[in-house]
C-alpha cells in the first residue's frame, strides 16, 4: 500500500477502466495469468486483464484456474493445487465452493470465479474482511483494505463514522461502518458476488451480499466438542506455523498463551521461543505460571523452548511512543493503540530470535470464557438449569436478586435495544446484569455535542432496518464479541508486518469459533469453571497441572500509570488536536484531564478510543504520496 508497509488485495472488474484502476497499484509485471513482480502478484480474468492484484507480504496467496471458473485464496499457508483443484473442479456455484471449503482451516480471503461471476468472502470471526467502493469508471471494487479503496475512489472521511469510534465498544452492525464515504464493508458471515456485464453491454449490475455462514446449534456433549475444538486449534496452528523451524510464541502464563505454546510445540520446530512480560505488579501470577509451564515443556519429550522473560521496568507504560502508531495505518481507529509501544517491545524481542512466525492467545477469551447473556438464552428452554448458573454468576458478580430477574425476563428486540444503547445517563455500575443484547454506553465527557448527536443518530438510524447476528440473544452477543475482538487483533499484525514478523491469533480460526459453538451452552460455560471447553480440549497436549489454573491478571495499574508518565505526550496529543479540528472533542477539557491524570473522570471513563482516534487520523492524512500518474487513454490503459 502507498506509503505504508502492509499487505492488501484489489478484485477488479474485467474492464478497460478496470485495468486503468490497477495502474494507480503496484504495476504488474510480465505475460501470464498470474505473474509476480517484487512483491506483486497479479492474477488475471480469462481476456488477460487484471482480476486479482495483491501484495503479500506476510500471507500467501494460491491460486488456480480450470477454464473461464478459477479460485484465489489469500492466507497463512500456501494451498496445494491439487487440493484447489478438488475445490473448484466439483463447485458448480458458491454454495456448493463453500461447503468445500469447510475442509480447510477458517483462515483465508476466497475470491472465485464461478460462470463469470465473482464471489469474495472473509472470515466468520470477522480476522479477514472485504470492502467495496463504487469507482466512477470501473464500477466496483473490492479489497481487503478500505484504505486501498479510498486512495482509489479518492474517499474523504466519514465524520458520522469516526465519531463512532470515540465510543469503548461499537456493538453490530456499526462496526461495519467504513471510515470513509463511499467505502462499505461486508458483513462477516457474508460474501460479495459482482456479476459480469450482459452480453453487449458496458454496464455491471451492482453487488450483491449473500450468507455464506451459519453459527451451528449448540448439540454436542463436552467431550465430543472438546475433540472438535482441540482437532481445529492444532489444525490452526499447523496452518500458520507448520514446517517452520524457527518460531516465537508469546506465554503471559495465562491458559489461553499456554495452550497455543503446547500446541505450537506440537508442530515440531528446531527452535522455540516463548516470551514473557514481567508484571510492576507484585501480586500478578502470570510469571509464576509461565514458569510452570516452561518447567513442563522442558520435562517432557519434544522441542525444549527458550524462555525469553522481559523485565518490567523494560516494558513499556501505556500512551509510551504515540507517535509510533505513524508506522501503520489500520482499518480503522482501534482502542488497543495505546498499547503498540508494550506490543512493539514483544514482538521486537520475538522478531530478534530469529522467529519466523509468532503466535499469540488473542480470542481465547472471547470464545472459550463466554459472557453472561448466554444464560438468558438457557432460560429459554432450560430455566432450572439457568437459574442455577446465575446463582453462581451472581454470587461472584454481586448481582442483586430483583435486577437480574428484571433482566432474565426482559423480552425488548434487538432494534429497540440498538436504538437507546448510547445514553447520555451515567454508565451502569459494576453490578449491573449484563443479560441484555450489549452493553449500553454514555458518550465520554470530552466529546462535543456534536459528536454525540451524530453517535446518537448513527444508532437510531442503524436500529430503523438492524437485525442480530442470531436470533438468540447470547450467541449474539458472543459472536460479537468475537468478530469485535478479531478487528483489534489487526493492529497486532500491522505492528508484525512493520518489524517483518507474521503474528497469528489461532483461536480466531472459523472452524475453532465452530466448534465451540456447537457445544452445548451449559457444558460450555460455567459459573465454578474456568473455560472448562478449552481445558477439556487441551488435554492430553498441555499437563494437567497448566490446566488447573482458574485466575486471569490484569494491568490496569499499568494504564493509571502510564495516564501520569506520559501526560506531557498526550497534552501535546491534544495541543492541534485532529479531532477537534473535525468538531468531535473538546481539546481544552482533554488538556486539563492530561494535567490531572489521576481525576475521576479518567476512572470511570476510559480514554483510549479518543487517543486511538486522534493518532489514527493522523496517520490517515499523511498516509498518501504523490499520486501514482493514472493512463490518459483507453489504448494505455489496456493489458
Amino acid at each position: 500500500m502507498p506509503g505504508q508497509l502492509r499487505d492488501y488485495f484489489v478484485v477488479l472488474p474485467d474492464s478497460v477502466a478496470g485495468a486503468a484502476a490497477a495502474g494507480q497499484l503496484p504495476a504488474p509485471g510480465a505475460d501470464g495469468p498470474a505473474r509476480g513482480v517484487g512483491d506483486t502478484l497479479t492474477v488475471a480474468h480469462p481476456s488477460g486483464r487484471p482480476w486479482v492484484v495483491a501484495r503479500p507480504l506476510v500471507r500467501r496467496v494460491s491460486h488456480l484456474a480450470r477454464g473461464e471458473d478459477a479460485l484465489v485464496l489469500v492466507g497463512p499457508d500456501r494451498v496445494p493445487d491439487a487440493v484447489l483443484a478438488g475445490l473448484l473442479e466439483s463447485a458448480r456455484d458458491r454454495a456448493g465452493l463453500e461447503r468445500r471449503l469447510a475442509r480447510l482451516p477458517g483462515l483465508y480471503h476466497v475470491v472465485a470465479r464461478l460462470s463469470g461471476e465473482s464471489w469474495i468472502r472473509g472470515t466468520a470471526t470477522g480476522l479477514r474482511r472485504i470492502y467495496h467502493a463504487r469507482h466512477p469508471e470501473a464500477g466496483t471494487i473490492a479489497s481487503d483494505r478500505p484504505a486501498v479503496l479510498a486512495r482509489l475512489v479518492d474517499a474523504p472521511l466519514d465524520e458520522g463514522a469516526l465519531a463512532l469510534r470515540l465510543l469503548d465498544f461499537l456493538p453490530h452492525p456499526l462496526s461495519r461502518r467504513a471510515v470513509w464515504r463511499g467505502v462499505h464493508e461486508t458483513g462477516a458471515g457474508y460474501g460479495l458476488a459482482l456479476p459480469v456485464a450482459a452480453p453487449g453491454t458496458a454496464a455491471v449490475p451492482g453487488p450483491t451480499e449473500h450468507r455464506w455462514w451459519e453459527p451451528p446449534p449448540g448439540e454436542l456433549s463436552l467431550a465430543a466438542g472438546a475433540r472438535r475444538v482441540g482437532d481445529a486449534v492444532a489444525a490452526s496452528v499447523r496452518a500458520h506455523v507448520g514446517g517452520l523451524d524457527r518460531i516465537s510464541c508469546e506465554l503471559s502464563g495465562g491458559l489461553d498463551s499456554t495452550a497455543l505454546a503446547f500446541a505450537a510445540r506440537e508442530t515440531g520446530p528446531e527452535a522455540l521461543s516463548l516470551l514473557t512480560v514481567a508484571a510492576r505488579d507484585r501480586y500478578s501470577e502470570d510469571e509464576t505460571w509461565a514458569r510452570r509451564a516452561v518447567e513442563a515443556a522442558r520435562g517432557t519429550a519434544g522441542p525444549s523452548p527458550d524462555h525469553h522473560v522481559v523485565p518490567a521496568d523494560d516494558a513499556p507504560y501505556f500512551y509510551a511512543d504515540l507517535a509510533s502508531t505513524a508506522a501503520e495505518l489500520n482499518d480503522e481507529p482501534l482502542p488497543v493503540a495505546p498499547g503498540r509501544a508494550r506490543a512493539a517491545l514483544l514482538l521486537g524481542r520475538a522478531h530478534a530470535t530469529g522467529s519466523r512466525y509468532h503466535l499469540t492467545g488473542y480470542g481465547g477469551d472471547e470464545i472459550f470464557l463466554g459472557l453472561p447473556h448466554a444464560y438468558r438464552d438457557l432460560f429459554q428452554g432450560n430455566p432450572l438449569t439457568a437459574w442455577n448458573h446465575l446463582g453462581g454468576l451472581r454470587h461472584q458478580l454481586g448481582w442483586p436478586l430483583l435486577p437480574t430477574l428484571k433482566a432474565l425476563l426482559d423480552r425488548s428486540t434487538f432494534p429497540c435495544w440498538l436504538a437507546g444503547a448510547v445514553t447520555a445517563e451515567p454508565q451502569p455500575v459494576a453490578r449491573t446484569p449484563l443479560l441484555s443484547w450489549g452493553v449500553r454506553q454514555s458518550p465520554h465527557p470530552w466529546l462535543t455535542e456534536h459528536a454525540s448527536t451524530l453517535i446518537t443518530q448513527e444508532f437510531r438510524t442503524a436500529a430503523e432496518h438492524a437485525e442480530p447476528i442470531d436470533p438468540w440473544r447470547g450467541r449474539h452477543v458472543d459472536i460479537d464479541g468475537v468478530r469485535m475482538g478479531a478487528r483489534h487483533f489487526q493492529a497486532m499484525e500491522d505492528i508484525g508486518m512493520t518489524l517483518g514478523l507474521p503474528v497469528a491469533a489461532p483461536f480466531y480460526d472459523d472452524r475453532v469459533l465452530e466448534a465451540a459453538l456447537a457445544v452445548r451452552l451449559p457444558e460450555r460455560i460455567s459459573p465454578w469453571r474456568y473455560k472448562p471447553l478449552l481445558v477439556e480440549a487441551m488435554r492430553g497436549v498441555v499437563p494437567d497441572a497448566l490446566l488447573a489454573r482458574t485466575t486471569k491478571d490484569h494491568m490496569a495499574s499499568d494504564e493509571h500509570q502510564g495516564l501520569r508518565e506520559h501526560a506531557p505526550d498526550l497534552a501535546e496529543l491534544w495541543t492541534g488536536s485532529r479531532l477537534a479540528e473535525h468538531g468531535l472533542v473538546d481539546a481544552r477539557h482533554l488538556l486539563r484531564l492530561a494535567a490531572e491524570p489521576f481525576s475521576p473522570v479518567l476512572v470511570e471513563h476510559s480514554i483510549s478510543s479518543t487517543v486511538a482516534g486522534e493518532t489514527w487520523l493522523r496517520t490517515a492524512e499523511n498516509a498518501w504520496p504523490t499520486p501514482h500518474r493514472t493512463p490518459t487513454s483507453a489504448s494505455e490503459a489496456a493489458l
